[in-house]
């Protein structure tokens, strides 16, 4: 509208400007306004010809334009979304982590709770009889002021220790065999020991008839504990002890077959009924007379060690029998010489030879053979320098050699002499694993608890402990300690009507030759064993007593 106007102001002032001219002026003047105009149409058509073609152009460059914001709309939600999965992810992997953490914990507080549940278990079925025994529990004064403590009998029902209620309401303890059984049965005057310390927990404890506990609670009176019934056979105790006489040593008879101990013995003795009023003498003996030598003695195991350096030797040689050797009577190496027992010469041995002579060159000449790393483990597998099964305290025995031993600790080790030391409880340990076909039951005194009437509230059957050799190790040893027997160093023993295997042994420990701790460790009915004994006598004068003598009025006892 503003264009037309425009125009229309012009035509009018052209007029008044031609009417004003000359003709030709006029006519000049249209002809320029004519150029002006189609000048003025040609750049209207140029301009629509220029609109009209950078249309598209400006049509594309929207399209671009509109393309690139929403590539860019796209990069940014790209953008964000890889932020989002990067977040998730790191969140996620931080619950994982949290949860790791919190798994961890659960399962700490879950072993933690297992092994506090475990101990509680362990300490009540093994640990809390230990703790409840124990001298310094004060629980036990408590126990016995409600519980008359309970008897101790043998197998056969024989009392061996008894409380007796006097008329003034005091209690004592009474010992019927006396000295016979004082360090297995123990004492209860000045602390306790043997048995009546291992079951005083049980023989605190009443399983009398409940009515009638009650009513004895409600009287105010005790009740009574219960008895122990123990494996030990009087008479195979007495034998032992009369046997061993006046001179120190030990003794320990035991079952192969079930573990059952039947006899321990240990001299010096005492009387458990006179401990109170014998005590500083007792602590102050030079003889250690309250020393349970059986199972605390440590001694030189003397030749009965060449069994297990047989059986090192078995073990290292596939062909045993093969052995031989020319025994001399003695045999040197480093310095060192070894001399046969009252230098004896056996001439060409085998090994059951000797083994049944007790050959000390033959074994010190086998203890240079063998390799010490595998004979210390057979050591070790037959429990020397470890824990061993038993029901009363002990001593662990040791097996010293070591791998750079010079030969002369190894011969004597090999016949039982240097620093090896050993306890006759350990030694019969062997010897029964030995009667059993190499399996070891384990060791037991107690045969069942009762209470006071009879009635049986638990009863201990045979359990096995392990395997210390394999059955054809036991055969081999077997059939070399029958051959001492047969016509060895153990002969006395043979012409009976039982078999016997075993093995003597004597330990030097003084310059003179007659005063050694004598040795016998064997068993007896060779086929199917019946008792399992080991012997030590100190320091023994061999023209009078020895080892062998005592085990056999052991064997004639429970024979005859």
């Amino acid at each position: 509208m503003k264009e037309k106007g425009h125009n229309k102001r012009g035509e009018d002032e052209l007029d008044l400007r031609l009417q004003s001219r000359p003709e030709e002026h006029r006519k000049e003047e249209r002809r320029k306004e004519e150029r002006r105009k189609e000048e003025s149409a040609d750049r209207k058509s140029r301009s629509v010809r220029q609109q009209k073609q950078t249309e598209p152009l400006r049509d594309l460059d929207q399209e671009l334009k509109s393309l690139h914001k929403r590539e860019a709309h796209r990069d940014k939600d790209r953008r964000a979304r890889r932020e989002q999965i990067r977040k998730e992810r790191e969140e996620a992997r931080l619950k994982k982590k949290t949860d790791k953490e919190l798994v961890r914990v659960t399962y700490l507080f879950v072993t933690l709770f297992l092994v506090m549940i475990g101990y509680l278990v362990y300490f009540n079925v093994v640990k809390s009889k230990d703790i409840i025994n124990s001298p310094y529990n004060v629980r036990q004064d408590l126990m016995a002021g409600r519980v008359v403590r309970g008897k101790i009998l043998d197998s056969t029902g024989n009392v061996l220790a008894k409380t007796v209620v006097n008329e003034d309401g005091s209690e004592s303890r009474v010992y019927p065999y006396g000295e016979t059984y004082a360090h297995v049965i123990g004492y209860t005057d000045k602390g306790k020991a043997g048995l009546e310390l291992a079951q005083n927990f049980n023989m605190l404890t009443s399983n009398a008839f409940f009515l009638e506990k009650i009513v004895k609670e409600m009287q105010d009176e005790k009740n009574i504990g219960d008895n122990i019934v123990t494996t030990l056979n009087t008479e195979l105790q007495q034998v032992a002890e009369d046997a061993l006489g006046n001179n120190k040593g030990a003794v320990v008879v035991m079952e192969p077959s079930t573990g059952k101990i039947l006899a321990m013995v240990s001299k010096p003795g005492f009387d458990p009924n006179k401990v109170a009023q014998n005590w500083d003498q007792l602590n102050s003996s030079s003889d250690s007379v309250l020393y349970n030598r059986a199972t605390m003695g440590q001694y030189a195991p003397g030749s009965t060690f060449k069994i297990v350096s047989a059986l090192e030797y078995l073990r290292e040689n596939e062909d045993p029998d093969s052995f031989t050797h020319d025994c001399q009577g003695e045999i040197s190496a480093d310095g060192t010489t070894i001399h046969c027992f009252n230098n004896a010469v056996h001439g060409q041995e085998t090994l059951k030879d000797a083994m049944a002579n007790s050959c000390n060159t033959a074994f010190s000449s086998i203890g240079l053979s063998l390799d010490k790393a595998k004979w210390k483990s057979t050591a070790d597998k037959l429990l020397f320098n470890s824990k061993l099964p038993s029901p009363l305290p002990y001593k662990s025995s040791k097996f010293a050699l070591e791998k750079n031993s010079d030969s002369g600790k190894t011969m004597m080790t090999a016949i039982g002499q240097g620093d090896t030391l050993v306890s006759p409880y350990h030694m019969a340990l062997i010897t029964s694993a030995i009667a059993n076909g190499g399996i070891l039951m384990k060791p037991y005194l107690v045969d069942e608890i009762t209470n006071y009437t009879g009635q049986s509230v638990k009863k201990y059957m045979p359990e096995k402990y392990g395997e210390l050799m394999t059955s054809q190790e036991a055969a081999k040893l077997s059939e070399y300690m029958q051959a001492v027997v047969e016509y060895g160093t153990g002969k006395s023993l043979s012409g009976e009507s039982y078999s016997v295997a075993g093995k003597t042994g004597t330990a030097e420990v003084s310059m003179d030759k007659k005063m050694v701790h004598s040795w016998f460790v064997g068993y007896s009915n060779v086929e199917n064993p019946d008792i399992a004994v080991s012997v030590i006598v100190e320091n023994a004068d061999t023209d009078r007593i020895t080892g062998k003598g005592v085990a056999k009025k052991i064997f004639n006892a429970y024979y005859y």
